[in-house]
């Protein structure tokens, strides 16, 4: 299945075996899960949601400091 991560910092299109879920496909787009929020049409999805079809998400970085 085609994974596609979009955002301000990314723009990403991979293929992965149908299961994989969000934190595995970040991590293998070298994205670190620990830094983003990921969204599909207006909801966060967890990190621990399986993928099971082609799917467009939103990534989010996450930003701190003073």
């Amino acid at each position: 299945m085609e994974v596609r991560f979009h955002g301000r910092d990314v723009e990403i299109s991979s293929s992965f075996a149908s299961g994989t879920t969000v934190r595995e496909a970040l991590l293998a787009s070298e994205i670190l899960p620990s830094m983003v929020i990921v969204s599909y049409e207006g909801t966060v999805l967890p990190h621990s949601t399986r993928l099971n079809q082609d799917i467009e998400l939103l990534v989010t970085t996450i930003s701190s400091g003073g």
